[in-house]
């Protein structure tokens, strides 16, 4: 059975790299005949999950309490289960109740699709965005109480400028009342700190909270759910019928055999640090355009595994993403990136590689443009044939620099020390990350010879695009991309510095083709007869990104599916 994670704190980010680079390396999945079914089985239950996230652990709770036996498949150790879920934030969606139930569907419909919005050319998911739309509109409002039901210590946390609808101009925005919280344990809400993951539950908040409640809901199921631990999957098995009726994992270098009586769910999460999948599928420079700051489990194994029973893809590429910082730890050669909140803050800027602005900063992170501003990052000039804009470049003064973390220090890679960073910024500037110069025309050939910059910054540029933002610093107003007047703060107490920025985020959010049910689909849209999927690895969020909507898929669908499958009839080998 699960339990709380009782590793000590250094012990913790002694062995997590270590330890889940070895527990997560991606599985090979050429063509090849498909295994005959064992037989013996290693274990049996009702239904087989494959990934121990948000949406692991909610849709076994909901099987089991719907009657059936669940086996979880997770190829983190316990001492070291780290997963998005747990990592992120801890923003989940809850639509007050009073709000208008077509609204909400409307509402949802438009962030899954958008082929209601009359302007949208065409829909991202049309065969299937209104039955899950209805389907959050069912749910999403009760996504509290449900997890109030898990742990009655449970609080959902006011989060402002969540707790209304990102996109005011979408159909059913207002009418709907849409609301966002923020989990947590304690009432007086705090950033929570970098020994969060050690600390008690009840002095828990964000992501971590989050998971320790569905961990509390784990628990209360008893026998009928049982995680295997260390234990990736690495192969779908098919009945004559052509029904997934099992699962192979590997567990000690050896394969085990787990049988699903009535389906198998994947929950494995996104392909952040697959390396083929990221060069395949992400817009332009996918090994080191790209950073994430989530879970290094995640490399697409459920992806590989569900293509390999022939399932189809949809829209692999989408992702939740803006511009963070690159970091210098790496893992499957991928570069584990930071959330950066620091972005559009005072006595900053974004410049390209050229020491030009591109947009107004607070976009990268402002609600909803952060969710999508990777957009702009992976811009492809077709004159020059290159990437401007990656990586691009913070430039800051030391005002900025003095005053506080420029990346997030309780959530993230940082929070659970896959990532050294301090508060003041002295260890990533110790390490050559951040760039350090007494003048901004010095800061620019300092760029201009990194080796990611290839040369491009013209440091006249780069003086006068300083000079020109602190004018319009002195005027209270941005005239050239009308960035809010708040974050307006000159640059200009030296020394200067700089650092890179490249498209990244939290999770990838396209993957395996899935039905409003989330029924696998293969290309041509029929079903694999009982394989579902739930989460990152075929997120409804297919058009538009609003924060904490991967949560909240995962509570929403997660029940759905949980109780589905369970329902089912046993299939026969």
């Amino acid at each position: 059975m699960t339990s709380s994670i009782t590793a000590s704190r250094r012990g913790f980010i002694k062995s997590t790299l270590a330890g889940v680079a070895a527990a997560a390396s991606v599985p090979a999945f050429a063509a090849s005949a498909p295994t005959p079914l064992p037989k013996k089985w290693d274990g049996e239950a009702d239904v087989i999950v494959v990934g121990f996230g948000g949406a692991g652990a909610t849709t076994s709770i909901v099987a089991a309490q719907n009657g059936a036996k669940v086996i979880v498949l997770e190829k983190n150790p316990q001492n070291r289960h780290l997963s998005n879920t747990r990592m992120s934030g801890g923003i989940f969606h809850c639509p007050f109740k009073d709000g208008d139930p077509k609204a909400l569907k409307d509402y949802a419909q438009a962030m899954f699709s958008g082929e209601n919005i009359p302007t949208k050319e065409e829909g991202e998911i049309p065969e299937y965005s209104e039955g899950l739309a209805q389907i959050w509109a069912d749910l999403s409002p009760t996504n509290l109480d449900f997890l109030q039901s898990l742990d009655p210590a449970f609080i959902g946390g006011s989060q402002p400028g969540f707790n209304k609808a990102s996109f005011p101009n979408f159909p059913g925005a207002k009418e709907c009342k849409y609301n966002a919280y923020r989990a947590t344990y304690t009432k007086r809400m705090k950033n929570f700190n970098q020994k969060s993951f050690d600390s008690p539950k009840e002095q828990t908040s964000s992501g971590e909270a989050f998971w320790r409640c569905l961990e509390e809901g784990v628990k209360k199921q008893g026998n009928k759910i049982q995680v295997y631990w260390e234990t990736p999957a690495s192969e779908l098995l098919k009945n004559a019928k052509g029904e997934v009726v099992g699962v192979v994992a590997m567990q000690n270098g050896k394969p085990m055999y787990f049988r699903g009586k009535k389906a198998v769910v994947l929950c494995s999460g996104g392909y952040e640090y697959n390396k083929p999948m990221r060069q395949a599928f992400l817009e332009g420079p996918g090994v080191n355009g790209w950073a994430f700051y989530g879970t290094t489990s995640n490399t697409g194994d459920g992806i590989a595994m569900g293509m390999a029973a022939g399932a189809g893809l949809q829209k692999v590429g989408k992702s939740a993403a803006r511009v963070i910082v690159p970091t210098q730890v790496t893992h499957n050669g991928l570069r584990l990136g930071s959330i950066t909140p620091s972005v559009g803050s005072p006595n900053s800027i974004v410049v390209d590689n050229f020491g030009k602005r591109y947009e107004a900063e607070t976009k990268v992170t402002d609600n909803p443009s952060r969710y999508f501003f990777y957009k702009a990052a992976v811009s492809f000039d077709i004159s020059a044939l290159s990437y401007p804009r990656t990586p691009s470049w913070m430039i800051f003064d030391e005002k900025l620099r003095a005053s506080k973390p420029l990346v997030g220090l309780g959530i993230s890679v940082v929070g659970y020390g896959l990532v050294d960073w301090d508060e003041k910024n002295e260890k990533p500037l110790a390490s050559g990350l951040i760039l350090k110069a007494d003048s901004i025309e010095e800061l620019a050939n300092l760029i201009k010879n990194h080796p990611e910059n290839k040369g491009r910054m013209v440091p006249q540029n780069l003086v006068e695009t300083v000079t020109r933002f602190n004018q319009f610093c002195d005027d209270k107003k941005d005239a050239d991309f009308g960035r809010r007047p708040a974050t307006l703060g000159k640059i200009d107490k030296g020394p200067f510095y700089a650092m890179p920025l490249v498209a990244g985020g939290p999770n990838t959010k396209g993957g395996l083709l899935a039905d409003a049910d989330r029924k696998v689909l293969a290309w041509d849209g029929t079903p694999i007869p009982r394989l579902y999927s739930v989460g990152e690895i075929a997120s409804a969020l297919k058009f538009v990104y609003q924060g904490g909507g991967n949560l909240t898929e995962c509570l929403v669908y997660g029940r759905h599916v949980g109780k589905n499958v369970a329902a089912l009839p046993d299939t026969t080998l």
